[in-house]
């Protein structure tokens, strides 16, 4: 019995426990209210309006540094895509990180806040023509290929000596959502090391006379709980390694730790992590008489997520002949995960208490699938004008927001030691005619 069915029976009349993980680092109760990074979220929701999302930046940067201390000989990558703001990429850039683009449009973010090119990589399964003469002009300093005719492509574009990675897929199960799975066979995703493929990538990288094959990638999916999924891949990316028959400098195993969205669940084992796959290269090197490649790790999610929450105004509450829905001023707008891939989140009522009864959270979409979280604990009497808090949504919501139903995107706001400042402003509805001819 999970607790939202239990706290019907139980007549809960307390406030939820702030589950432990789940919020950035030194949020607290204070009464009815939370707190976080020194101010009170009412306070950010009457300043701010909703929806809103909420950045702690003493949070990111603790858990940007966390990777770096665990693992000081790598070099730690930060993943752009889990949340596109030159403020973050500034910060990222500041604690000595790379940063890994996979557009045009993220490389100019970048650039926009004066990324050192020399610590940018280019990724992804589809680049266009535009995304790579746009990081050949910026001088990034690798890209990582994923196809033969973008080998092509590429060699016809660049200068000589430009580096390139080449992304592998080295069909490793990692155990997560089929959707987010990129590790697996058979799949749009890298060259596959099983079919051949992948040495095949490596010998045309090194046939290009402008082209400097400096190592190889992979990505082996988001949400990895497990060690050991890494471990079979640094098992198979050293085998790719000792047959290929070329000097390899670098072995990129991608990102995907997890990050807790729910309560119970665990952070990622870091410092496993690092131990475990630095003593599984070095032996497989080891074993292959083979150097040992320089390690590059490329966490986003595990950064930004739980650093980050999203406000909500209550609209309306609905009673069904089975279920209470709670209708928020925001939804898949803001966050399409949920009707994606089936993501799931805790939702808590900031401002006042009463007797929990198990409520659907949905949006304000026309979408049936527009639901936000089902089954979660707010007060009985949760009415219009409620501001609801959900944490762990600072990866893929910035990010994922759309115009749907020309809903204008929120912004996003950092807070550190008592101040809020948005680094990311409200969409307006000039900014949506701004588009139209």
């Amino acid at each position: 019995m999970t607790l939202a069915e239990l706290l019907p029976s139980i007549g809960c009349a307390t406030e939820p426990v702030l589950e432990e993980g789940l919020w950035p680092d030194g949020t607290r109760s204070s009464g009815a209210d939370l707190v976080i990074g020194g101010v009170p979220v009412t306070r950010l929701a009457a300043q701010f309006g909703t929806p809103c999302h909420v950045l702690d930046e003493a949070t990111v940067r603790s858990r940007a540094r966390a990777f770096v201390s665990a693992l000081p000989e790598a070099e730690v990558v930060f993943a752009g895509k889990s949340l596109p703001c030159p403020e973050i990429y500034r910060w990222m850039a500041s604690l000595g990180l790379s940063l890994d683009v996979s557009s045009a449009g993220e490389l100019a973010l970048a650039r926009a806040a004066g990324f050192p090119a020399s610590r940018i990589l280019l990724h992804g399964n589809v680049k266009t023509g535009e995304d790579l003469k746009a990081a050949l002009a910026y001088g990034v300093s690798r890209i990582v290929v994923d196809s033969f005719d973008e080998i092509a492509q590429l060699g016809a574009l660049a200068r000589h000596g430009q580096e390139v990675m080449i992304r592998v897929t080295p069909g490793v199960d990692a155990c997560t959502h089929a959707a987010i799975a990129t590790g697996v066979e058979d799949q749009r995703f890298g060259f596959s090391l099983a079919s051949g493929a992948a040495l095949e990538a490596i010998l045309r990288v090194v046939e290009q006379p402008s082209l400097k094959l400096v190592g190889l990638h992979c990505h082996i999916g988001s949400q990895v709980r497990h060690v050991v999924s890494y471990e079979e891949t640094v098992r198979r990316m050293v085998g790719l390694i000792a047959s290929c028959g070329v000097r390899v400098g670098q072995l990129d195993l991608g990102g995907g730790f997890c990050a807790p969205y729910l309560p119970g669940e665990r952070e990622f084992d870091l410092f496993g992590f690092a131990h475990r796959v630095r003593a599984t290269l070095n032996y497989e090197c080891a074993l292959h008489r083979v150097p040992v490649p320089k390690l590059l790790i490329e966490p986003g999610r595990s950064i930004v997520a739980n650093a980050g929450v999203t406000l909500y105004r209550v609209c309306a509450v609905k009673h069904g002949v089975n279920r209470t829905f709670v209708a928020v001023d925001g939804g898949m707008s803001d966050n399409p995960r949920p009707a994606l891939y089936g993501a799931k989140y805790a939702v808590r009522l900031v401002g006042r208490g009463g007797e929990l009864r198990p409520v659907t959270v949905v949006g304000r979409h026309c979408e049936a699938g527009d639901v936000l979280a089902e089954n979660v604990p707010l007060p009985a009497d949760v009415h219009a004008g409620d501001v609801l808090a959900v944490p762990a949504t600072g990866a893929y919501h910035h990010a994922l927001a759309s115009n749907y139903n020309q809903v204008c995107r929120p912004p996003v706001v950092a807070v550190k030691d008592g101040v809020a400042r948005p680094i990311a402003r409200r969409e307006t509805e000039e900014d949506l005619l701004r588009r139209y001819v």
